[in-house]
């Protein structure tokens, strides 16, 4: 059900709690989230602190955030698949695993822009 008068700042703000809230069971619910959320934590510094044009930068911080909302969107997938029925269901089988090979996409293209733009640096 629609909230009534649930528009500008009062929408801003209800959207925000729930986001907010949406982060919060992630991390409770999600342990791959938690380690993708570790691993932001530890490689966000590097990228901040690496000596790269700004362009190269902000593609380190865009792909490690895309790891993220790939993986949120995983998660959601797989909560509503598990809420229809836990029964098994070829359907429900390829639901998940193209949401996780969008994880694995995901983590292969941060991998690969890191590799790239690091690996002048280092070697």
């Amino acid at each position: 059900m629609k909230p009534e008068n649930n528009h500008g700042i009062k929408r801003i703000f209800r959207a925000t709690g729930f986001s907010m809230q949406g982060l919060k069971l992630a991390w409770q619910s999600e342990a791959a989230f938690r380690q993708e959320l570790i691993l932001v934590l530890f490689m966000l510094p590097i990228a901040l602190l690496v000596d790269v044009p700004m362009v190269e930068r902000i593609l380190l911080i865009m792909t490690l955030m895309i790891v993220l909302i790939v993986e949120l969107l995983n998660s959601a997938i797989e909560a509503v698949v598990d809420r229809i029925g836990h029964e098994i269901h070829p359907l429900s089988g390829q639901a998940k695993d193209i949401a996780s090979a969008a994880v694995f996409i995901a983590l292969a293209l941060c991998g690969i822009t890191w590799l790239l733009i690091l690996w002048p640096l280092v070697f």
